[in-house]
């Protein structure tokens, strides 16, 4: 567990008990404008997911988890500011789009922030948390996938570190997209 510099919002791994939270939140970052553009999943889709899938993912990518971890930012009210998830892929795997994973790796996904939170370094403080935990995990890099229209993520990824690696990767849900892969090294 952590604070945020200058703040006092606290950032750590969600708990079992949290589901209900994860649900929430989840369905919250589902409903901002931009969501189209950086969730593979629709509101209408989420919502309809049984309570146990809720329970499940918060048990799987809580505290004690070795293959995932859900971050997540508590503002000073108790309500939660923001969220990423680390999830851990291993070398011999096939990735989320089909490809072989060639290295034990992170891959950061759902990173949400509400907006009434924004630009308080919420995204950094996440990623800091999800990155420790994942070079803890001993992966030899962290990886995500953004829109190549969502230029305001491209942006805050590069600030924490991460730079395009060249791949793209099309997929369709409502409309054909893009995605860029955006890569970090473990540190030296």
């Amino acid at each position: 567990m952590s604070l945020v510099s200058g703040n006092d919002y606290v950032i750590r791994a969600v708990r079992p008990g949290d589901w209900e939270r994860v649900k929430q939140l989840r369905l919250d970052a589902l409903r901002d404008p931009i969501a189209h553009l950086a969730f593979l999943e629709t509101y209408d889709a989420a919502a309809a997911r049984p309570d146990s899938f809720w329970q499940d993912r918060a048990v799987g990518s809580g505290e004690g988890s070795t293959t995932a971890r859900q971050f997540i930012a508590e503002a000073p009210d108790g309500g939660w500011a923001g969220s990423a998830t680390v999830l851990i892929e291993e070398a011999g795997s096939e990735d989320w789009a089909g490809f072989p994973v060639e290295r034990r790796q992170g891959h950061v996904a759902g990173v949400f922030v509400r907006p009434e939170h924004r630009g308080k370094g919420l995204i950094e403080a996440l990623f800091d948390a999800g990155l420790a935990w994942a070079w803890e995990s001993g992966v030899e890099r962290v990886r995500l996938f953004v829109h190549e229209k969502n230029t305001r993520a491209q942006a805050a990824y590069r600030k924490i570190g991460f730079e395009a690696s060249g791949r793209v990767v099309a997929f369709s849900k409502d409309e054909a997209q893009e995605e860029l892969e955006f890569v970090v090294e473990r540190p030296l």
